[in-house]
């Protein structure tokens, strides 16, 4: 029985098996282009698994499904046991492995943004039609009797999507941060953010920032006043080296962040600029990457 014990007891443990008490506040990185985990399989996309609070969140679902489930078994993560899931932006490379997850977990809350006839779902008033009675019913929409709302649909019509477009507070010290990019190329899309409160100051995770992470990190002020880490995409992959440089430095002196873990679309010019200016408070968070939030 020694013995039993003793080898019971030299057996790993997989990285989110379920233990007694609640888990380390950390973040651990399933969906990335760049890493160096073995057993992983690198696409360009973003997923991450936040637990905070005893609260275990799943932000975005990278690109590819297949892809997606194979890094979630690969770091034994159950996607049965989440609280919430927070979907950053419509675009595929966050957005791919949905019907996966929906297949594991159909029931989970997942926030998205809120758009007019988006790719969540929505419901609008039907008062912006303009109407004509002038014209005979078959050429009228609905023949004339419109409903008091236009509801579209939404690829995931099984999900339970509840969609957002303020700050909003989803559990204690969780908040949703929305913001809506300005940028030719992404105009008018929205996207969220999300904000832990710490005794640090707040963490953010991000996406693709494509509204601006400067952009962000004034909308997430309400929530809290100092922000001590970002992790996730910055979309500067395409930025010229002097853009980089700026926002590199406004990071760093202007909004004084302690700690900054970069991935997906931050970009390798970007990468290395940011290494630079926070030397040992770069975190490096490639595909497989767990970091402690303390």
């Amino acid at each position: 029985m020694r013995l039993l014990a003793a080898l019971l007891l030299a057996l790993p443990v997989p990285l989110h098996a379920t233990v007694r008490g609640p888990p380390p506040d950390r973040i651990t990185i399933l969906y990335d282009a760049f890493g160096d985990h073995p057993g992983l399989v690198r696409d360009w996309g973003f997923a991450a698994l936040i637990e905070y609070g005893g609260k275990r969140i799943l932000f975005d679902t990278g690109n590819d499904g297949a892809t997606f489930e194979r890094n979630v078994r690969a770091l034994h993560v159950d996607l049965r046991r989440l609280d919430l899931v927070v979907v950053s932006h419509r675009h595929g490379d966050h957005t791919g492995g949905l019907a996966y997850l929906l297949k594991v977990n159909p029931g989970v809350t997942i926030y998205a943004p809120k758009e007019n006839f988006g790719t969540f779902g929505a419901e609008i008033p039907s008062g912006f039609v303009r109407s004509d009675s002038t014209l005979p019913p078959r050429m009228r929409y609905y023949d004339g009797a419109l409903p008091a709302a236009i509801v579209s649909s939404s690829p995931w019509p099984s999900a339970h999507f509840v969609r957002l477009d303020t700050l909003t507070e989803v559990a204690p010290g969780v908040a949703i941060v929305s913001t809506v990019s300005r940028t030719p190329g992404t105009l008018e899309l929205r996207e969220l953010s999300l904000a832990l409160r710490t005794p640090a100051g707040v963490v953010l995770v991000v996406g693709c920032s494509h509204p601006g992470i400067e952009t962000i990190l004034r909308a997430a002020r309400p929530f809290g006043e100092h922000v001590h880490a970002i992790f996730g995409g910055l979309h500067l992959v395409a930025t010229p080296d002097a853009e980089i440089a700026r926002i590199t430095m406004a990071l760093r002196d202007h909004w004084r962040l302690d700690r900054v873990a970069p991935g997906h679309c931050t970009g390798e010019p970007a990468f290395a600029a940011l290494a630079r200016a926070f030397g040992d408070r770069y975190v490096y968070a490639g595909l497989g990457t767990t970091v402690k939030l303390d």
